[in-house]
């Protein structure tokens, strides 16, 4: 009796916790959608509805759906809105409200890799501090690049208990790009930026509206990235996702759909003009053709990789030509890259600070011959890493990517052979980002890389880990008793 009530109280305790933590989390994630949609001049019945109903997906435990948004958040308005820290500390509140509303059913766990997490996080500071010239890069790089792969990956973890969360997360993901590529291809055809600010605008404008080369008249769309090149890369990462569950999909109408989900991405990427993201997506799918599992789904994806070919070949023949001359006139990369490698040779161990105006004033008297104008970053991740927090946080990152990618693939391993689709097509996800973070900051990028990040955690995580070996564990009793 004595146990029974100490198990009560703990029961109603937990009640308890859970309740105000859910409170807390329900305010904090509906700030962001009252910005938003007071930004838009939307009525204050239009914000109630909103935030009450984020709260209500969390009181559902619609987790996948809430990490979309977050992500979503976290591009228009962390970045566009420049009200950045919004999505950090919505995340933030969902990790608490997670840890004290933890069940069998919604276990809580800790992230791989916490030791390497720790020198990430402890590497960073000095250089954070050091490069912190303005309120921006105090902002930006510490709280969201560092700190925020941490709790992102983190949230991937937790939300992934098993491979189904993994597909309804990918499914998610999935429709949020497919309305970003509707509002990029908009953006294209129209020269209208739907839900845009004028003052974004008149930054656009001052980039000559981001025209393709000198002598066109072709704008490259950046959507809510402004910059194409990060709106570029976005289409080269999550175009996976859907072709994983394409191959993965038993169902002909759901095929159906993920085929026409990547039929629209495809023009969002081409309207974009990235070279680097089109190279990135070329390595991506022979990655996948190496993930994807049978033989069978091989033949599936060559299939689709024919008919994507012919249908962008006889739909958009004017912008292929223009996309291949954009990247035989794009050599502008190599002087940009040896200003960086001057400056980790001359500040190896601590760098020139994390900070864009820093690189910008430090970088200048090793700039490059061959870099025609002075930047703010090196256009590759790896080189900002290196430039901006020296060598020694570069190899803890580097470390840290592959490590948790080792993880994602052990998972891969020791899923059924009907789930590797899945769990292949996050893995290129993860492999196109980084490839095509050589060419421009993905990973040094707030959105890009918190959207790298969960999904990298959601494959590594131990969850996932632990309910393939339940699953092995039930096949392998069911054919000991079908035995006996």
């Amino acid at each position: 009796m004595i146990k029974g009530s100490v198990w009560s109280r703990g029961n109603i305790q937990g009640r308890l916790f859970s309740s105000w933590s859910l409170l807390v989390l329900s305010a904090t994630i509906a700030l962001p959608v009252g910005i938003m949609l007071g930004l838009l001049r939307v009525s204050i019945d239009a914000v109630i509805v909103g935030g009450l109903f984020i709260a209500i997906l969390v009181i559902l435990r619609q987790d996948e759906l809430v990490a979309t948004a977050i992500i979503a958040v976290h591009l228009y308005v962390d970045w566009y809105l420049a009200l950045s820290g919004v999505a950090l500390l919505m995340v933030l509140a969902l990790l608490f409200f997670f840890f004290f509303a933890q069940s069998p059913r919604y276990p809580w766990v800790e992230p791989p890799a916490l030791g390497l997490w720790a020198l990430f996080l402890v590497f960073t500071v000095f250089p954070a501090i050091h490069g912190a010239l303005t309120v921006h890069d105090a902002l930006i790089y510490y709280p969201n690049i560092v700190f925020g792969a941490f709790i992102m990956y983190w949230l991937g973890t937790v939300i992934a208990r098993n491979t189904a969360c993994i597909r309804r997360l990918f499914q998610m993901l999935t429709i949020f790009a497919v309305l970003m590529a509707i509002h990029t291809i908009l953006q294209s055809i129209t020269g209208k930026f739907l839900f845009g600010l004028p003052s974004v605008d008149a930054y656009i404008e001052g980039t000559s509206n981001h025209v393709l080369d000198v002598g066109y008249t072709v704008i490259r769309s950046g959507s809510f990235f402004i910059d194409p090149n990060w709106n570029g890369t976005f289409f080269g990462v999550v175009l996976f996702l859907p072709l994983g569950l394409f191959v993965e999909s038993s169902s002909f109408l759901e095929k159906v759909i993920y085929l026409a989900a990547m039929l629209i991405m495809l023009p969002a990427l081409l309207f974009t003009y990235s070279a680097g993201a089109w190279i990135s997506v070329f390595a991506g799918v022979i990655v996948f053709i190496v993930f994807v599992g049978r033989t069978s789904y091989r033949f599936q994806l060559s299939f689709f990789i024919v008919i994507a070919l012919i249908a962008l070949a006889a739909l958009f023949p004017t912008q292929i030509a223009l996309q291949l001359q954009h990247a035989i006139n794009s050599n502008d990369r190599v002087g940009v890259w040896l200003t960086a490698l001057r400056v980790i040779y001359a500040f190896p161990l601590t760098g020139i600070g994390l900070g864009h105006q820093a690189y910008l004033l430090r970088a200048e008297p090793y700039r490059s011959l061959t870099q025609e104008v002075p930047l703010d970053h090196p256009h590759n991740s790896y080189l900002e890493w290196g430039a901006m927090a020296g060598l020694p946080l570069l190899i803890v990152f580097v470390a840290l990517l592959a490590f948790t990618l080792g993880l994602a693939i052990r998972n891969w391993l020791k899923a059924d052979v009907e789930s590797r689709p899945l769990l292949g097509a996050g893995i290129t996800a993860v492999v196109t980002l980084s490839i095509n973070s050589i060419t421009i900051n993905g990973w040094t990028f707030p959105a890009l890389a918190a959207l790298g990040w969960v999904i990298l955690g959601s494959l590594s995580s131990p969850l996932l880990a632990k309910s393939h070996a339940i699953q092995a564990q039930q096949m392998g009793s069911e054919e000991h008793e079908g035995d006996g």
